[in-house]
């Protein structure tokens, strides 16, 4: 395996040197821990760049994870170079920062490489036997499968009973992995302040990142836990959009044909002539579209002043008329006169011929 602090960097081609392994970690950690103690909403703008940044530090840091082969099945826990503990961390805080994008059209998409991150870190802390945990099923659509801890598959019983000790079981694990989590953050704040101070141990050094990895394998199997629950749930709503049928417009109810007559004896005459055809005259006309608000100035009344002056220049009319008011009879004769001397429509000079 490759040495920890004196290989944790490698060269481009151009000879110039890439950043440091455990610069490209430390700053991925610290985006990480910015982003999940910060006040601010997650879907705001200067969270998810963070975010976007943080992953891009870890895939990098991963990439020379594996370009240095720092990792090995064949060798135990104890055989890890003490500055190489940390970096098994790297799935589990790109699963945790991938959780933490907020695009709704690609949740889906997140939720699942989340899960494909947490899985790569708790196996391969299977591995190294970190801790002794129960591994998850790699594919969450899989039927129960053996694992180390439950070498035979457990036989569903007809009744109720077995579901009921799984859900206890279940149970008492979520208890123990948040007593062993508290345990856990309990023992990092006491030798936090050595560790960042540079003055201890390699043995304390290297307890504090073992103390890491084994509260980040609580957290992983919580987020797994949640992932699939939260898969379902976006499966279920993908399928339901699709198998929705799409709203169609208002049908409108056809309209009857009606012939518009005057009055009521043109009505009548062609209601006669036409009785398969319904008829009203435009006063019944009016009414109904007034009743309907299909009028164009329908709810807008005229003020009283408007309706006084037209009922007042009616009155005065009709009173000169009956008066024999000379102006008024002069001016019905001279339109009478001039009828007879112009034809209809004389003038108009759209409508010629």
């Amino acid at each position: 395996m490759a040495a920890a602090e004196d290989s944790n960097y490698l060269q481009n081609p151009s000879g110039s040197e890439a950043p440091k392994l455990s610069d490209l970690l430390d700053r991925g950690w610290k985006l990480y821990d910015e982003v999940d103690s910060t006040n601010e909403s997650s879907s705001s703008n200067a969270v998810q760049v963070k975010v976007k940044r943080g992953i891009m530090q870890l895939e990098e840091a991963t990439r020379m994870v594996s370009q240095l082969d720092l990792f090995s099945r064949n060798e135990a826990l104890e055989e890890m170079a003490t500055a190489d503990v940390k970096y098994l961390l790297l799935p589990a805080l790109l699963g945790a920062l991938t959780m933490k994008q907020v695009n709704p059209n690609k949740r889906l998409e997140h939720v699942q490489t989340a899960r494909v991150y947490f899985m790569d870190f708790l196996e391969r802390c299977k591995e190294y036997e970190v801790c002794s945990f129960m591994l998850p099923r790699s594919n969450e659509n899989k039927a129960d499968t053996p694992t180390e801890e439950q070498p035979n598959p457990v036989v569903p019983l007809p009744t109720s009973q077995p579901d009921l000790i799984a859900m206890a079981t279940q149970r008492q694990a979520k208890i123990e992995r948040f007593n062993q989590r508290k345990e856990t953050e309990a023992k990092l704040s006491e030798i936090r302040g050595l560790v960042e101070s540079g003055s201890a141990e390699e043995d304390v050094v290297r307890d504090f990142y073992l103390l890491h990895v084994r509260r980040w394998i609580t957290l992983a199997l919580e987020e797994i836990d949640s992932i699939g629950q939260e898969v379902e749930i976006l499966k279920r709503m993908e399928a339901f959009k699709q198998s929705a049928p799409q709203p169609s417009p208002p049908k409108r109810l056809p309209m009857k044909p009606f012939i518009l007559t005057k009055d009521a004896v043109q009505a009548k005459v062609f209601g006669a002539g036409y009785p398969s055809l319904a008829t009203m005259t435009v006063d019944d006309w009016y009414e109904q579209h007034r009743r309907q608000g299909c009028l164009p100035d329908q709810g807008v009344p005229r003020s009283a002043a408007d309706g006084n002056a037209v009922d007042d220049e009616r009155a005065e009319r009709e009173r000169k008329e009956e008066n024999d008011d000379k102006e008024a009879l002069q001016k019905a004769r001279d339109w009478d006169d001039w009828k007879d001397t112009h034809r209809r429509g004389y003038g108009n000079r759209k409508n010629m011929g």
